[in-house]
Parts: C-alpha cells; structure tokens; sequence
C-alpha cells in the first residue's frame, strides 16, 4: 500500500497588489504518494510555481489546506514552519542559490548545521551526496569554479543533505545545456528509483517531463489533466 505523503485541499492564491486582483491558483486538489517522480506542468502564468512555492511553505494560500505528513503547514507558527521544512523538505531552484564564499562541501553541509548534526556525520553524509552526484572530486570548490550544471548537482545534493519526505524543484533545468539537463535527470531519477525519494517538479522543459512518471497539467490556476505515465 502506497503512503500519502502530500495532501493538497482546495487550494486558492490571490494576489491583490494590483489595482486587479489576480487568482493565480484556483482550486486545487491533489495528492501525492511516496517516491513519485511527477511534473507539474504549463505556461508562464498558469500557477505552476506559486502552487509549488505553497506546498514548500514558501508562500501562503489564501484559503484551502496543505497537508504533508498529517501536518496541516498553513497552521504553523513562521519558526515551526522553518523547522518543518528544513526536517521535511528539500528545495532545488532555477538559480542555484548557493552561498558563494562556501565549498560545495559546505553548502551541501549547511542545513545539516542547522539541524545540529555532528560534524563528523555532516562530513560524511556530504562527501557521501557528492559522490552521489558525480562530483566526488570537487568537493572542495566554489560555486564559481563549478559549471552551472555542475553547480545544480550540488543544488541537488544539498536538498537531499536533510534527508527530506521529498524535494521540490522548480525549473531547475532552466539555465543548463542538454548534456547537464541529461546527466541532471539521470541522477534524480536515480535516486528516486533507489532511495525511494519524492520528486515534485514545476517545469515546462519537455525533457523533464519525458522523464517524469506522472505529469500535471497546470493552466489559469486550474488542474486541466492528471496523468500517470508508464515507463
């Protein structure tokens, strides 16, 4: 039996900066189930990362409920909800966002700082993640002695470092060329076949989306299509 691990309820976003109100997600329900590999897909403007940024807890709903692991996140405290996500959720972004005076040893490292991890393990669990990655032998670089797709392997990495429920990735194919795009989505396809881990991406590169098991078709803030894809 498959294990719900995200349960997402009726979900509403409205902007209401502008003089006109913008509903950016309109409804959503969905849920997701240990270890899938699922794109949530569509054009610029159709809700596809402001429905991301909601179940990571980066942005709020305006009304509706997000639920992972029976924890409803929408009802946590701003310093629980940092503590849920940094023990519950891995985040790789477009940009990298990697701290550019530490080695990818480091930033893979970093949140596990946070958690108050021992040294000892923080040092092995990164040693271990970038090997994981293929990039064992530059553990000791800076981001801007990396590539960018290089640079995005430790994105990857890092995100895996806290050993979350799943990792959320938002068009972090983005800024790569084929070759990295391909090496990328090998190593998380990997790693979600043999770890078991959850890959929930937004994303409207087609090579993601070949790849993904299951792809979700995103438009006006609305679910148009839910489709599990055989491999």
């Amino acid at each position: 039996m498959e294990m719900k691990i995200l349960d997402i309820k009726n979900v509403h976003k409205i902007y209401e900066e502008t003089a006109v109100k913008v509903h950016a997600v309109n409804g959503i329900n969905l849920q997701f189930e240990k270890g899938e590999f699922a794109a949530i897909v569509g054009p610029s403007g159709s809700g596809k990362t402001t429905l991301l940024n909601m179940i990571g807890g980066l942005d709020q709903p305006t009304s509706g409920e997000v639920i992972i692991n029976s924890t409803n996140i929408g009802e946590l405290k701003p310093s629980k909800l940092i503590d849920f996500r940094m023990n519950y959720i891995g985040f790789v972004f477009q940009a990298y966002n990697l701290i550019p005076v530490l080695t990818a040893r480091e930033n893979v490292e970093f949140i596990m700082h946070l958690q108050g991890r021992p040294k000892k393990e923080r040092d092995a669990r990164a040693k271990e993640l970038l090997e994981h990655v293929g990039l064992g032998e530059r553990i000791d670089s800076r981001p801007s002695k990396l590539s960018g797709g290089q640079q995005q392997r430790v994105a990857v990495a890092r995100a895996l470092a806290s050993k979350p429920k799943f990792v959320l990735a938002d068009e972090p194919t983005a800024n790569l060329d084929s070759k990295s795009t391909e090496t990328l989505l090998d190593i998380m396809e990997k790693l979600n076949r043999e770890e078991g881990m959850t890959f929930i991406f937004s994303t409207h590169d087609a090579r993601v989306v070949k790849k993904a098991r299951r792809v979700i078709n995103v438009e006006d803030g609305q679910v148009k299509s839910d489709e599990k894809v055989k491999q």
